[in-house]
């Protein structure tokens, strides 16, 4: 589905602003879900987002007294929200872009404890059948602001 998107070394520039970024990356969630599961959806996407994307964390920090933190995205993430027909199209134009990485969640992710069982309900369903709880984009910046147009933020 994605070609293999991210940064190449000498791309990262921790010190410069977000908005300076080759790409840009954004989740959209289905704003009508409950809280939690608007978490869950958003951290799912956001974790297969962080293992599929290079270069896209920066480096990990480190407090006065010693003790690391974890990198965080030096890009930035964007937080959006839009009903589930928005989420099926916005997924659609995406994964016809090239250079575009989509990470979605269908909701059956959420409906079932055993990821087997979530691999076979989604292997019998078209892609526009599947009900999306969740949708990331990286890529470039114009691309992706094409794609998500002037969604709102996730209030």
């Amino acid at each position: 589905m994605n070609d293999k998107i991210g940064f190449a070394p000498d791309e990262i520039d921790t010190a410069a602003p977000t908005r300076s970024a080759r790409l840009k990356w954004v989740v959209v969630v289905d704003g009508s879900l409950p809280a939690g599961r608007i978490a869950n959806a958003t951290a799912c996407v956001g974790a297969a987002t962080g293992a599929a994307v290079a270069g896209l964390l920066g480096p990990d920090a480190v407090d006065a007294d010693g003790t690391s933190h974890t990198g965080l995205p030096w890009i930035g993430c964007t937080v959006l929200a839009a009903d589930g027909a928005q989420l099926a199209a916005i997924r659609a134009k995406a994964v016809a872009s090239d250079g575009v990485f989509v990470a979605d969640m269908p909701a059956h992710a959420q409906l079932t404890r055993v990821y087997d069982e979530y691999l076979a309900e989604v292997s019998t369903r078209a892609p526009e059948d599947l009900g999306y709880l969740a949708v990331g984009l990286v890529g470039p910046r114009n691309r992706v602001d094409r794609i998500v147009g002037r969604l709102p933020l996730l209030a």
